[in-house]
């Protein structure tokens, strides 16, 4: 899993996607593109977009839930804790 997880927060654009969802969660994909087109100058087209979510998604940073026809994705951030808590010892334990 940590692979994926490095794989997926490699790329800027993911990391400005994880960065848009993190200002706001719960975003559409047209929401998403109109984020990044505005506030990145991104010329990403919807297809590029959605291939980036379902990287991310396969990394478990980012799930999706649908409401209605509506499908929104939330930032998922437990896959970073994990690698954090895999480095990141408690000084009490080193010594």
């Amino acid at each position: 899993m940590s692979d994926e997880v490095f794989r997926a927060i490699g790329d800027p654009t993911r990391r400005t996607i994880l960065d848009e969802l993190a200002r706001r969660d719960g975003m559409t994909l047209f929401e998403l593109c109109t984020r990044l087109l505005t506030e990145h100058g991104s010329t990403l087209t919807r297809q590029a977009v959605s291939q980036h979510l379902a990287v991310l998604e396969a990394a478990g940073l980012v799930r999706t839930e649908r409401a209605g026809r509506t499908k929104l994705h939330h930032l998922d951030t437990s896959p970073l804790r994990s690698l954090l808590d895999r480095w990141l010892v408690p000084e009490q334990e080193t010594l």
